[in-house]
């Protein structure tokens, strides 16, 4: 089979061994389209290693043909459409994975449109309902609004009645995330988010992938008893946190990341995505929003993209096609 190759230089779409399996509650899937996730960067980068044992080849999520079901797997078929959640080895002709980590496509969408999925939609609902445990009407902080995550966040925060706040790189960003169902927004290069959260209501939940950077001013539009989810460090690792309004306001800082999870903690996740959002899939309520797609060999370009945070939405490899 073919894999990409890749180090902190180049992507290379060369002959690679496939991999072995599928072993006990293992499937083989034969990879139509893959997502490109900004971990990746980060792996090429030396900065976001795959955890033991799990493939060194890029990609995280992929949508594709069910060739091959190992022992005690149920639910799943040979030649049946599927999505699924991986630690690594997207960017390939062909994967193997644990069942529990594999969704069949949601009905009425196709397997571009599913590719488009795994990976955010677990973040976001692990974040928002699990980790972050929103509860009835608490309003939501979103930033990289118009990101992968981003926009599954916000889609999910509108199907489940949650105000929601977005801050954005750009002025068209601003107007997408609106059209998602934003209620209100800040562009970053406008200064700091602060005094509109604040007149906005501030957040019961904040969901960041910038970490350092934000820390402070987040910590300043937190309510009481207030949560800060950091899924990402694109702001750095180190910052000074004021323990005298952590105390005084009840706020909590949660880390939260989901590549590292074992199969079965993945797999409650993404049974929950099939009872509460696979439903809201099929019937249009939420939608995957793709900004751009390029093909397998042309990686680097797709990088490069996400890279000068250009997208809106998901970005999307195609390695053996079908809409």
């Amino acid at each position: 089979m073919h894999a990409i190759h890749h180090d902190q230089d180049r992507l290379v779409w060369d002959e690679a061994e496939a991999p072995a399996g599928p072993g006990h509650r293992e499937v083989r899937l034969q990879v139509a389209w893959a997502g490109v996730n900004r971990a990746d960067l980060m792996q090429r980068a030396g900065q976001y290693p795959p955890p033991p044992g799990a493939s060194t080849t890029l990609g995280l999520e992929v949508s594709g043909t069910v060739v091959a079901v190992g022992e005690g797997v149920t639910g799943l078929a040979v030649g049946q459409p599927v999505c699924a959640l991986l630690a690594g080895g997207g960017y390939a002709e062909e994967v193997v994975v644990d069942a529990r980590q594999v969704l069949p496509v949601p009905a009425g969408l196709g397997l571009r449109e599913a590719a488009a999925l795994p990976e955010v939609f677990a973040t976001a609902w692990l974040n928002l309902f699990m980790e972050g445990a929103l509860a009835p009407g608490e309003r939501v902080l979103l930033h990289a609004g118009a990101s992968g995550v981003g926009t599954a966040a916000l889609q999910l925060c509108r199907a489940f009645a949650h105000p929601c706040f977005v801050t954005v790189g750009s002025e068209a960003k601003l107007a997408a995330c609106r059209e998602l169902g934003a209620d209100a927004g800040w562009n970053r290069h406008d200064g700091s988010f602060v005094d509109a959260v604040k007149a906005w209501g501030g957040a019961e939940m904040i969901l960041d992938p910038v970490g350092a950077s934000y820390l402070a001013d987040n910590q300043q539009v937190l309510n009481a008893d207030g949560r800060l989810v950091v899924i990402g460090l694109m702001g750095g690792r180190r910052a000074e946190l004021d323990l005298g309004r952590l105390l005084m306001k009840r706020q909590r800082v949660i880390g939260s990341t989901l590549r590292a999870r074992p199969p079965a903690a993945k797999g409650e996740i993404l049974a929950a995505l099939r009872d509460h959002v696979w439903p809201r899939l099929a019937s249009g309520e939420l939608a995957p929003l793709v900004d751009w797609t390029w093909p397998i060999a042309e990686a680097e370009a797709a990088h490069d993209h996400v890279r000068r945070d250009a997208n809106i939405g998901k970005v999307l490899l195609e390695v053996g096609g079908e809409a």
